[in-house]
């Protein structure tokens, strides 16, 4: 393991002091209590900066991993200057406490447990690289995360939130086109936002997909995803939207443009949905995600291998996608009864 980077690579997952003490304050509303003012580092550590650096570097991890990391470790040094105490100073009890202050204000299991994860990553880190002698996060449980099951939507109202992108302009040849290809492909919304003209190839009906940790895999696109994409790409689609002057040089190889002609974002696709969900009764319960999970359920639903979903959704484990198998005990019960000699009626006869 090395921290020797380019001045440019550590720039780029660095921030300012402000900034990160604005992001832990709405993080952690008791930074801005005066009820309890703690004195906070100016900035995250050097060793914070080392880790975050590497694991950018490196581990090739996302701006947006980078990012949450970022705001949790600067949460745990603020806990430790608050006592006097820094990175070397800490041990198994303050790293306990820190995380039962952090379940205690509400955090989520799933929040909890990724602090943990940046707290134990730095301190471990330190360790290897001669910057500490032990890492006091050894004896530390790992937080009890609950079972939490993807939130798909039914069959009927995919085809209802799919048929809500009706007229022809170049808006909603593009929401379509959106909506089709993240319940097609599974997609993320950061890959979808971040898909180029180049990344569609030809004939070959396969999309290249850059997902995290910068990993690339080729996502299949349905006929129904594939026709609205040609649709959108047509003259009346995303020519309409196109700028005689790009502002950005970026911005020309995108294959989503706002309504200003330049690259849709995450939040634009956000958007994009929430419209399109309020306006066929499905608002609030609609977002990215949903249609990601909604596109391996119902492909588990109807007989697709386990290993083909994880392939098509840049799963690195098979262990998260399993978690789609439990949400359909219907299409497990049938399954069961096709398969087990002594499950269903032929058994008694």
């Amino acid at each position: 393991m090395t921290t020797t980077t380019t001045a440019a690579a550590a720039a780029a997952v660095r921030t300012s002091p402000k900034a990160v003490s604005r992001a832990s304050q709405r993080q952690d509303p008791a930074a801005t209590d005066g009820r309890r003012r703690r004195r906070e580092p100016a900035a995250l550590s050097s060793s914070g900066e080392e880790y975050l650096t590497w694991l950018a570097v490196e581990q090739g991890r996302s701006r947006n991993t980078i990012a949450s990391y970022r705001r949790d470790l600067y949460a745990y040094e603020s806990f430790l200057a608050g006592r006097g105490l820094d990175l070397a100073h800490s041990d198994a009890d303050l790293v306990e406490s820190y995380l039962s202050e952090r379940r205690l204000s509400g955090r989520a299991p799933t929040s909890v447990a990724r602090a943990l994860a940046a707290i134990r990553g730095l301190h471990r880190f330190c360790v290897e690289e001669g910057l500490a002698e032990s890492d006091p996060t050894e004896d530390v449980s790992r937080p009890r995360r609950g079972l939490r099951l993807p939130k798909a939507l039914g069959e009927e109202e995919v085809v209802r939130l799919l048929a809500s992108c009706g007229a022809g302009d170049a808006i909603s040849l593009r929401d379509k086109a959106i909506l089709e290809v993240l319940y097609g492909s599974g997609m993320r919304v950061s890959e979808l936002a971040g898909l180029g003209l180049s990344d569609l190839g030809s004939d070959t009906g396969l999309v290249r997909v850059l997902g995290k940790g910068s990993k690339e895999r080729l996502v299949p696109l349905g006929r129904y995803a594939r026709r609205a994409l040609d649709d959108w790409l047509g003259p009346a689609g995303r020519q309409r939207l196109a700028p005689k002057r790009w502002a950005r040089r970026g911005d020309a190889e995108a294959v989503f443009l706002n309504a200003r002609g330049g690259r849709l974002s995450r939040q634009g696709v956000w958007g994009v949905l929430g419209k399109r969900a309020a306006s066929v009764g499905l608002g609030g319960r609609v977002h990215p995600h949903v249609l990601r999970h909604s596109c391996a359920t119902h492909m588990l639903a109807h007989g697709a291998d386990i290993r083909v979903v994880q392939e098509l959704l840049g799963h690195a484990s098979i262990a998260t996608t399993q978690i789609y198998t439990r949400v359909s005990p219907e299409h497990l019960r049938r399954a069961y009864e096709e398969a087990h000699p002594r499950a269903g009626p032929r058994a008694a006869q």
